[in-house]
């Protein structure tokens, strides 16, 4: 194994170590919880798949750091354009009479989120576009807590002010956010103009309505509310793919399914 691949090994057992520290102290604090409110489950989950580690949720939160912000946060709730489902939280890219869905659970500073979409992005983007399955975006913000920062949920606001520009530009700024992702051990998405910097990556995306809510985080409130209602799915992992409810496997062994493997499955899951 050459000197690079060695690096990269060593970047992902690290990661993994990582997160399941996050989670043990996760699990924790959540049976101190049970004991304190009666009927209350919290139920985090560590899943390997063949050596990659999932990033798991700590179910209940909302996705907030506790470090404070350096600017005050707005508190009205704006629900850009384009949202889909209960309350304005789901993002629907495909044909709205698709007779399948796909859902897909994600955190922007997930690293294995970023294999999943590198492995089968593309694929999710060719199964919406010829109108096999419409796709669900659950998109959460968890990853701030397990690992400082506040990059989930500055990316998930920004991607709010994408949505509003259309649907199409939200799927471009979000397939140009995992190309894109910075090491999870740093807070990249974070920054602001960072994520401006990478709007210009998306053709006609940065409009003035854009730059002007990204930078005074118009969609924070609602970044909330998306990742509050991730948090309520019963999804403990990112990434989760399921068609039509029923689980679709993204992992083979330690490498991403192929994109026929990918495929087979989500007709197979279909019936078709």
């Amino acid at each position: 194994m050459n000197q690079p691949n060695i690096r990269k090994q060593s970047q992902r057992v690290s990661a993994r170590e990582r997160i399941q520290e996050a989670q043990r102290l996760e699990e924790l604090a959540a049976g101190r919880r049970r004991r304190i409110v009666v009927g209350v489950s919290i139920v985090a989950v560590l899943a390997l798949a063949g050596g990659t580690a999932l990033a798991i949720n700590a179910a209940g939160g909302d996705g907030k750091s506790s470090a404070p912000s350096a600017a005050a946060e707005p508190t009205a709730l704006v629900v850009p354009a384009n949202a889909s489902g209960p309350d304005g939280t789901l993002v629907v890219y495909g044909k709205a009479d698709a007779a399948h869905t796909l859902q897909v659970f994600e955190d922007f500073r997930c690293p294995v989120c970023k294999n999943f979409e590198e492995s089968n992005g593309e694929t999710v983007r060719k199964l919406a576009d010829d109108g096999t399955v419409k796709v669900e975006y659950h998109l959460a913000a968890f990853l701030d807590k397990n690992l400082g920062g506040k990059g989930s949920r500055t990316a998930l606001a920004a991607v709010g002010a994408a949505l509003n520009e259309g649907v199409d530009k939200f799927k471009q700024f979000h397939d140009v956010l995992y190309a894109n992702q910075p090491d999870e051990r740093e807070d990249g998405f974070g920054n602001v103009n960072h994520l401006l910097e990478l709007a210009d990556k998306v053709p006609g995306l940065k409009s003035d309505a854009f730059v002007k809510a990204v930078t005074e985080r118009t969609y924070a409130p609602w970044a909330a509310k998306v990742a509050e209602a991730f948090n309520g799915s019963g999804v403990t992992g990112t990434p989760t793919v399921k068609l039509d409810g029923k689980p679709i496997t993204l992992f083979s062994g330690n490498r991403a399914v192929t994109p026929e493997q990918f495929t087979t499955q989500v007709k197979q899951a279909a019936g078709l």
